[in-house]
């Protein structure tokens, strides 16, 4: 994705906001749309991505007082947009967005890893959030150690570099090796340090567990192997016995000490497609989590290991090889009758951009798409990566999702 600078981020937001205003699209006085049934609740979310300052901090090394200004940018335009939650990147690439016990420092704050902003922007962002109303669901990455291969690049002192056995180097990046059991305690230590020490509402996971794909590389784990995985038909099921001991695990821990925090995953949103196991999608999709990413979504939803979704249905309503209009209908016959919220993750980011099909440049293809959810009464809201486009919304998808779909604020679904 492009970046914005400082400058362009701060008057984007402030032109975002003052359009609104003008138009009443930030007030709650609107009518009802005629035939439209408004839900009590309804999760309305904005992904908000630090790794390489996708979103915030705008740059590495800003001032405290810039970062702090760029962020309540971002909340006040979610607030403005009638969003209830921000689904923050407060650990991405195995360091931290707190003054963490395990891990250092991101570098996406100041521009080197392990040193301090000066300030606690977890904390900042929680009480910020919480004033506006919003929800702040924490967003971990597990395994992900560093988009480069060079350990020697990692502060001292840092886990990967103490333990040179718990990471694997893979299409160009660092990962903690998933089928470690001393690896799968540590990162869960790492990610629930935030949680026991912060007012999380929610703790969220993106699609990333075992990497995705590189064709002609193979990721290493056959030692990991060998010494775990005895009893397995073959590595495939020894791996995602691997991942659903993380999710199930870290949902028991979170609930045993803070039951009120969500747990959620929002991952890519083909479990399998159906011409490899009946049960799945009727979708062609190049990568299915459950053969590819070792990542057996549909089980966690049917076991009820976590509390809600968000399949990254990230394609256009007549996708050939991924129809929004098919997955929709798939992952709400999952989540039936689970408990199991489900929200929609939108590709507000292929709004407009040129190179993405016609229907991206249609600026109503992401209102047809809410039009199409409430069809789904397992639907319950919503989540828009990312926050960059919340912001410029450079066709006007998102006002007009906000004009069609959200007249009013809404709570979240507990």
């Amino acid at each position: 994705m492009g970046r914005i600078s400082r400058r362009g981020f701060t008057v984007a937001a402030a032109g975002a906001m003052t359009a609104l205003l003008a138009t009443g699209e930030a007030g709650a006085l609107e009518p009802e749309p005629q035939g439209r049934t408004r839900r009590k609740r309804e999760f309305r979310g904005m992904w908000t991505a630090t790794v390489a300052n996708i979103d915030w901090p705008s740059r590495p090394g800003l001032a405290p007082d810039l970062q702090r200004a760029e962020l309540l940018a971002l909340f006040d335009t979610a607030v403005a947009r009638r969003l209830n939650a921000v689904i923050l990147q407060v650990r991405p690439t195995a360091d931290a967005f707190w003054p963490s016990r395990y891990e250092p420092w991101s570098e996406y704050l100041t521009g080197h890893q392990g040193r301090s902003p000066g300030w606690d922007p977890l904390a900042f962002a929680v009480r910020e959030a919480h004033k506006r109303r919003l929800e702040l669901h924490g967003w971990f990455n597990p395994y992900r150690v560093a988009n480069h291969t060079d350990p020697g690049r990692l502060v001292p002192g840092h886990p990967a570099r103490v333990h040179p056995d718990w990471v694997l180097p893979y299409g160009g990046r660092l990962y903690y090796n998933p089928g470690l059991p001393e690896v799968r305690r540590f990162v869960q230590d790492a990610m629930l340090d935030a949680v026991w020490r912060y007012d999380l509402d929610g703790v969220h996971f993106d699609d990333y567990f075992y990497p995705y794909p590189v064709s002609g590389q193979a990721f290493d784990d056959t030692a990991a192997y060998e010494r775990h995985g005895a009893g397995f038909p073959d590595r495939a099921a020894w791996r995602r016995d691997n991942i659903d001991r993380l999710v199930r695990e870290t949902g028991e821990r979170i609930k045993r000490r803070k039951r009120h925090v969500q747990f959620g995953i929002s991952p890519f949103a083909v479990w399998r497609n159906r011409t490899t196991d009946p049960r799945g999608s009727d979708t062609r999709a190049g990568v299915q989590t459950y053969d590819d990413l070792y990542a057996d979504t549909r089980s966690w939803v049917r076991k009820g290991w976590i509390d809600y979704i968000v399949p990254q249905i990230y394609w256009e309503i007549g996708n050939r090889a991924a129809d929004y209009a098919k997955l929709v209908p798939w992952w709400a016959e999952t989540v039936r009758g689970t408990g199991v919220h489900l929200y929609v993750g939108e590709a507000l980011y292929r709004a407009g951009d040129p190179a993405q099909p016609a229907p991206w440049q249609d600026p109503a293809e992401l209102s047809r798409h809410l039009t199409l959810d409430a069809a789904h009464p397992e639907v319950q809201g919503n989540a828009y990566f990312s926050a960059k486009q919340v912001v410029s919304d450079p066709i006007g998808a998102m006002a007009r999702v906000v004009r069609d779909h959200y007249p009013h604020r809404a709570r979240p679904p507990r």
